[in-house]
């Protein structure tokens, strides 16, 4: 094996990624399993993370894949996730927090309570929770690495998608706690902050006729992001590359928060 190949090398690794029946997550899920890690697809939809499971494991030639239903606002399905990773293949050596939801879109104002608690939970004490449940294993161990997908939004407000990017601004300091707690025992742990990428998720976003005109016309790069493009650097947090980075929020945007304050 090159050097090169070495420093992104996760053979022998087990990984958990949440939200994993489409978009970002299926795509991390994806690359993970190319570079050599068994993963553990997991989503609400158990039927949806059994046939991206089938698909990896096709395109690995290998059982590299393997289906786990979740509801992450449920404390008992993420215990559930973790033991029958476990059971299945060895404690998670990668954790990959994607998952998330925004059930309200508009002023805070008109928001519920009820909508709040959701998008908080789901989004931060999941996060947490999850985290919690592997880390006594990545302690033991003496290896790990945590990854939880934040936004640019954690770093801007809004007056459409505010708790949501509370949520994710409550992500990024999730992670610079649980990395200094954990980072004595070599756990190490980072945040992933997309732009506007084009999936399902974020379709209010970039099917917006406005949205649009401005990302492609003014965006450094021209376009909306690709579920792809998030991938890489799922692997490289995950791997040998990134063994002393913790702590940290990597922007993966096409350049949004650079250039558009210049508007």
């Amino acid at each position: 094996m090159s050097v090169s190949s070495a420093l992104f090398d996760l053979s022998g690794k087990t990984a958990i990624v949440t939200g994993a029946s489409r978009g970002i997550g299926e795509a991390i899920a994806r690359r993970l399993a190319q570079h050599g890690a068994n993963v553990v697809v997991s989503s609400r939809k158990v039927e949806a993370c059994e046939a991206i499971a089938q698909s990896i494991n096709e395109a690995e030639g290998r059982e590299a894949a393997f289906a786990v239903g979740c509801n992450i606002s449920h404390k008992e399905d993420l215990q559930r996730l973790v033991d029958e990773t476990k059971a299945k293949w060895a404690p998670a050596d990668i954790l990959v927090a994607n998952a998330a939801v925004n059930p309200y879109f508009g002023p805070a104002s008109e928001m519920s309570d009820e909508q709040f608690d959701k998008i908080l939970t789901s989004n931060v004490k999941a996060a947490h929770w999850l985290a919690q449940m592997a880390l006594p294993d990545m302690r033991a161990q003496k290896d790990g690495a945590i990854i939880i997908v934040s936004s640019i939004g954690g770093f801007v407000g809004s007056g459409s998608i505010g708790a949501y990017n509370i949520s994710k601004a409550a992500d990024l300091q999730l992670a610079r706690n649980l990395a200094v707690e954990a980072g004595p025992d070599n756990v190490r742990v980072n945040c992933i902050c997309p732009g506007v990428v084009k999936t399902r998720f974020a379709e209010a976003l970039w099917k917006d006729p406005k949205i649009e005109k401005l990302m492609t016309e003014r965006l450094p790069l021209r376009r909306f992001g690709e579920p792809d493009d998030i991938a890489g650097a799922a692997v490289f947090l995950a791997s040998p590359a990134a063994r002393w980075m913790t702590g940290q929020a990597m922007i993966i945007d096409g350049g949004t928060l650079i250039s558009l304050g210049e508007l």
